[in-house]
């Protein structure tokens, strides 16, 4: 894969009134390039050597880029290489797990500038809205000056009907007050900053595609597995949400059941499943994470997942040809190798005939990776193309 295909080249529009277009096609270019020279980002772009020198010059007087090194080529004058500017805008973001929410402050780098984290048998809306309002407030006093007032909102990543899961959780018959909650009109009440709402598993996703494996590859299928499994689809070096924003939404395939016939994956390859079956299992959601006395509980869940997570990629590359499977989750590295390791061993023994099998590979934003996509989202929406 040479650099054109790796930042995915696309054609910008010369003519006048587009430049807003143009100028979140170059940020897009320069932050999948981590740097890149006006002439480079001419070529990539199709646009006018001019056009493109104006915009840059645009975007480093707005805050968004600043200069890089200068690089000396064998002739001529040196290029001066254009990079995104970490500070150039900031935003919250806010996974709502069953067992945790977690928040951090995320700079256009991916640089995680703070985080906390609350911990619950089950999430009610009043004591979540209030650690949001809390934590941002906390999280702000550790900024300067100039970040804050560089702040472009909050991202909230949550599973889609987080009320209908109240038997798994334990939760009581009121936990359905969930399906009457505005986001938008709770975040208000307390900041100006704009909501942006994402699927769990799709913000994890879109996590690994702005700053892990998805800098290298434009294609491939997505596999989280926190409480629930979920999932993520990128195609042509995008993030695909679908119609609704569930595309990806990986936990109704049917699989293989442990008691034989078949099962949703949700119910063979998440961790409640795990949790279930340990005792004092609230660890599995403490940070930093230790899962090395979990034992033959976590042996017989890894092989359980792997083979569910087999038939699930075998099912989702019969859809599209995606030449590569990601998998990451809330668990400890060592354990994503080796459920990896044993996904890859059980999809070996399907019948794969008429399909060109995936590669079964290691996600690598890892168990952060929801509240990473959640803050990544005001950036994406409001900065960039792809």
């Amino acid at each position: 894969m040479d650099g054109n295909d790796r930042i995915g080249a696309r054609s910008g529009v010369n003519q006048i009134g587009v430049r807003a277009h143009n100028e979140r096609l170059i940020l897009s270019l320069v932050r999948r390039g981590g740097g890149l020279p006006g002439a480079e980002i001419a070529k990539l772009t199709a646009l006018s050597p001019q056009t493109v020198s104006n915009i840059l010059r645009k975007l480093e007087n707005d805050g968004f880029l600043r200069r890089g090194a200068p690089q000396r080529g064998r002739v001529g004058k040196p290029s001066i290489p254009m990079q995104i500017d970490p500070d150039g805008a900031l935003s919250f973001g806010m996974k709502l797990g069953r067992r945790s929410a977690d928040l951090a402050v995320l700079d256009l780098s991916g640089r995680v500038l703070g985080q906390s984290q609350l911990t619950y048998r089950y999430p009610m809306p009043a004591e979540i809205f209030a650690y949001l309002r809390a934590g941002m407030d906390e999280l702000s006093q550790s900024l300067t000056p100039h970040q804050r007032a560089r702040l472009a909102g909050i991202g909230v990543a949550a599973p889609a009907e987080i009320w209908s899961w109240v038997d798994v959780l334990g939760a009581p018959a009121d936990f359905s007050v969930w399906s009457d909650v505005d986001f938008a009109a709770e975040v208000a009440a307390f900041s100006d900053l704009p909501l942006f709402q994402v699927n769990d598993a799709t913000a994890a996703c879109r996590a690994e595609h702005v700053f892990g494996r998805g800098l290298d590859l434009t294609d491939y299928a997505y596999f989280f597995i926190g409480s629930f499994v979920g999932g993520g689809v990128a195609l042509n070096g995008s993030v695909v949400e679908g119609l609704t924003g569930n595309a990806g939404a990986f936990g109704a395939i049917r699989v293989r059941g442990q008691e034989g016939g078949t099962a949703a994956l949700i119910d063979e390859a998440s961790l409640y499943l795990l949790e279930n079956a340990l005792t004092g299992a609230g660890a599995l959601w403490h940070q930093p994470q230790d899962w090395s006395g979990l034992g033959p509980a976590l042996d017989l869940w890894i092989a359980r997942s792997a083979r569910a997570l087999a038939d699930a990629a075998r099912a989702v590359c019969a859809v599209i040809d995606f030449p590569v499977v990601l998998i990451d989750g809330a668990f400890p590295t060592d354990v994503r190798a080796r459920l990896v390791a044993a996904t890859r061993a059980e999809l070996a023994h399907l019948d794969l005939r008429g399909l060109t099998a995936p590669s079964i590979e290691e996600a690598a934003v890892g168990g952060n990776a929801r509240v990473i996509g959640a803050a990544t989202a005001p950036a994406m929406a409001k900065f960039f193309e792809f």
